[in-house]
This record gives structure tokens, sequence and C-alpha cells, in this order.
């Protein structure tokens, strides 16, 4: 990725610093690409507040998708939209901070979709946890005054 192009997506990021969108960290498995988070074949435009970091594998993952089935009702919903949702709204960490637990249909169908849960990313959370580096702190501007995104209660 191009300086110039990272640069003008850490502008426009929820979070403000390198870390991925879709899926708040700041280490990863795979490098960071810039996701357009609506698709380009699909019409997006070619702009800063339709770019996001996202690790490689859930930017392959997610491909062209703006749409999958919530895993509860099984009906079409939107993705998670890093620039229109908050996280938080969306998505809880699990008891062991290893998981991405999906609290909308939205969340639910965008944790499925782009696989938020794959095995290299839940070992990375285990070590991150114990090394104290996670959960990540909730993404600047979201909630200012709020502490970090805590797990969620059993």
């Amino acid at each position: 990725m191009s300086a110039k192009v990272s640069r003008t997506v850490l502008k426009t990021s929820t979070s403000g610093d390198r870390r991925a969108e879709f899926n708040p960290v700041r280490y990863s498995v795979q490098s960071f690409s810039v996701e357009h988070i609506q698709p380009r074949n699909r019409g997006g435009p070619r702009v800063a507040d339709h770019l996001a970091f996202s690790c490689q594998g859930c930017n392959n993952h997610k491909y062209n998708k703006e749409m999958a089935a919530d895993s509860v009702s099984g009906e079409p919903v939107p993705l998670f939209h890093p620039r229109n949702h908050h996280w938080r709204d969306h998505f809880a960490w699990s008891e062991d901070g290893t998981e991405v637990l999906g609290l909308t249909p939205s969340g639910r169908a965008t944790v499925v979709a782009l696989q938020l849960n794959r095995e290299g990313l839940v070992n990375l959370r285990r070590l991150l946890f114990a090394a104290g580096e996670h959960p990540p702190p909730e993404p600047r501007g979201e909630n200012e005054a709020n502490p970090p995104v805590p797990p969620a209660s059993p």
C-alpha cells in the first residue's frame, strides 16, 4: 500500500491508528490492506470515506460482499460498515477475549462472512490476552468517555 493511501485511510479510520476496522486489533497474522467498504465492482466510490484498514484475511473473506445471512434468522442483512456503525453496538468479545460475538443481525452476519473467529485469529488473540494487549481499547471517536470494550458476560 502506498504511503499516501495509508495516510489518507488513517485520517478517516474510526480508530485513528493502524488497527483493523472490522476486527479492531493492532496485530494480525497477516498484513493489513486497504479494503473498499462498498466494493468498487458494485459501484463503490474511490474516496477515502469508503476505505478501511483490514487484515488481508478479512479482506479476502469479505471480497465484494455487502450483505450476508444472519446466522439466527437466515435473512440477508447488510454487513457491518465501519464508517456508519459503532463496533461495540454490533459486537462484543467472548469472556476469554478470544472470539468476536455478533450482537445484532449485521454483527452476526459479519462474524460469519468475514470468518472473524478463524483459528489463526483466535490463537493470536489468546496470546495477546495473556500479554495484556487484548481486548483492544475502544476506537477513538466512538465513545471517548467510555473505557475499553469489555468482554461479553456469559
